[in-house]
């Protein structure tokens, strides 16, 4: 969950994420000493009183100002293609359907299916308002699994930044991903998508648990 005056990402709870703020921290760098050589290279340029109106072509320098920014997207997409998730061997443990304005889970190793509704603020006692919810879904621990969401009216968006995870819930479409966590936590979020007039109220809360199955509480 976000904090207050927070400025990087997420504490990661899977490989993914962990690889994700890895490639975030690798790419800021890059932007970082680009902007800073475009800027002291602009300002030499200012203090420079060299001016010649007979050149016409600087072929050097067109190579030049080419090669460096396709050498940058280069270091840039090269890492981020390691970041592609493969959906081969994966055990579909988890339905979930969104609907305005709650979640509802199936669980298909044991035919059991809950609503999720958000914890009204009047009854919280030591628990986050607006992202607590009354039934929670446990995921497991160490265990490549995929959850598959759908909607029943609405798109809605099923996101745990923690996780690196977010599919949109779209009506009439199944839509698969992945997740595999390696920390026993508590994760909370909210809706990603813009889904009506109860969108800011709209929560879902996932705890990790080092089960084989999927259980719900």
């Amino acid at each position: 969950m976000s904090l207050w005056n927070q400025i990087n990402l997420l504490d990661p709870a899977s490989l993914i994420q962990q690889e994700m703020l890895l490639f975030h921290d690798h790419a800021m760098m890059l932007i970082t000493e680009y902007f800073y050589f475009c800027n002291c290279y602009r300002f030499l340029l200012l203090r420079s009183s060299y001016s010649s109106r007979r050149v016409h072509d600087a072929q050097t320098l067109e190579v030049v100002w080419t090669i460096l920014p396709a050498l940058l997207l280069v270091t840039l997409a090269l890492p981020s293609l390691q970041l592609l998730p493969s959906d081969e061997h994966l055990t579909v443990d988890t339905l979930s359907y969104g609907t305005q304005w709650y979640w509802s889970y199936e669980s298909q190793s044991s035919d059991i299916m809950v609503w999720s509704y958000m914890t009204p603020h009047l009854i919280i006692r030591r628990e986050y308002r607006l992202l607590e919810v009354d039934n929670r879904v446990v995921l497991p621990v160490n265990l490549d699994t995929s959850l598959v969401t759908t909607s029943a009216d609405v798109i809605h968006a099923w996101a745990l930044p923690s996780l690196g995870v977010k599919m949109d819930s779209v009506p009439g479409r199944l839509n698969m991903m992945k997740h595999s966590s390696f920390a026993k936590r508590c994760l909370l979020w909210q809706c990603s998508e813009i889904c009506g007039a109860n969108h800011a109220f709209y929560a879902h809360c996932c705890s990790m648990h080092a089960s084989v199955y999927t259980v719900f509480y």
